[in-house]
């Protein structure tokens, strides 16, 4: 099939693509300027990549000093909260043992697929610092997925069979204190679904062709 494009289209096109590649350097500019800013306050910071210091210039509206400010404040609290520099599986081992968390695929726009189901999430003895430690233990597993420029990934919570037993209010606290939670209800889920993921990669249970695959096997 031919698609024509008038010369307005044309030209349309010629200043979308100079108004990105602007974007682009503005971008640069800043990240090393940012750079700059926090290595003189942390020098372990000089490991960073530029790709993590544009997620947190794009977090605060491309603001330099605010980005720098969240950005060493978050270092500080990773120290602190994970003085290992990673969280080991034997870390959270009463989280995994429910089986509720799953990464596999990804959707039509590259980031990288997980799965909750919040029905296996019970109160456990290793208590609500733990459970914050698997909050990390699972970003650190997504972030290690994702391509090369990719900032997002989705989270599938899964509310099926989820009930009085399974509200642990001290959990959902701290879950909700690191990420932001929308809960949708779509009695047409499949097709729902597929218009963000392809059915290769959708999980088999929602009736794709991926198999669920829990997250400390991904």
């Amino acid at each position: 099939m031919l698609r024509m494009m008038s010369s307005d289209n044309m030209n349309n096109s010629k200043e979308t693509q100079e108004e990105s590649l602007e974007s682009n350097e503005i971008e640069k500019t800043k990240i090393s300027l940012m750079r700059t800013l926090v290595e003189r306050q942390d020098p372990s910071s000089k490991e960073v990549d530029d790709l993590t210091f544009r997620r947190f210039l794009r977090a605060r509206d491309l603001d330099i000093e605010k980005a720098s400010a969240m950005f060493l404040k978050y270092q500080k609290w990773r120290r602190n909260f994970v003085p290992n520099g990673s969280v080991s599986p034997s870390e959270v081992a009463h989280d995994i043992e429910q089986n509720k968390m799953f990464l596999q695929g990804s959707d039509k726009k590259g980031r990288p697929l997980s799965v909750l189901l919040a029905a296996r999430h019970f109160q456990h003895k290793g208590g609500v610092e733990e459970f914050k430690r698997f909050i990390v233990y699972i970003f650190d597993k997504i972030f290690a997925r994702m391509p090369p420029g990719q900032e997002k990934f989705v989270v599938l919570a899964d509310l099926k069979g989820w009930g009085y037993a399974n509200s642990d209010i001290r959990a959902c606290l701290a879950a909700i204190s690191f990420v932001q939670i929308v809960f949708v209800e779509n009695k047409t889920l499949k097709s729902t679904l597929l218009e963000e993921i392809d059915e290769s990669q959708l999980p088999e249970t929602y009736g794709g062709k991926l198999p669920l695959v829990p997250i400390h096997d991904s």
